[in-house]
């Protein structure tokens, strides 16, 4: 980025993007977010994947619906859900790989066969 080019981010965007890393300084959440970046899930099947009750889950959840950072969809009595946009599954996505840099050694996502998976379209980092 070219120093001539900058322009400030608007104050409004600034304080939602200070919303979203607020909703994002949780565990709990962090492990919803990074489930669903896997696919759709109902509120039981994210409770089993991340080892938490269901009715906290939920509350987690309503949260996060709140900042728009998931969405739902209703099946009959259950509700699914889902990340609304490729911009909160990178976000989550690139959060936990970014993470995996402050241990020593290779971070396991540049490592052949890793668990971890960048969001298509990232372009590989370098070790």
């Amino acid at each position: 980025m070219n120093a001539d080019n900058y322009s400030p981010v608007p104050d409004e965007q600034v304080s939602l993007a200070v919303e979203v890393f607020r909703m994002l300084a949780d565990p709990t959440r962090i492990q919803l977010l990074w489930a669903l970046s896997h696919g759709e899930m109902s509120v039981n099947a994210l409770a089993d994947a991340v080892g938490k009750p269901g009715p906290s889950v939920s509350q987690h959840l309503a949260k996060l619906r709140m900042a728009r950072l998931v969405h739902t969809r209703r099946a009959g009595t259950t509700i699914y859900y889902s990340l609304p946009n490729d911009h909160v599954e990178r976000l989550v996505i690139d959060a936990v790989l970014n993470a995996e840099h402050a241990s020593p050694g290779l971070p396991a996502h540049h490592r052949t066969g890793s668990a971890l998976r960048p969001v298509a379209g990232t372009p590989d980092i370098e070790a």
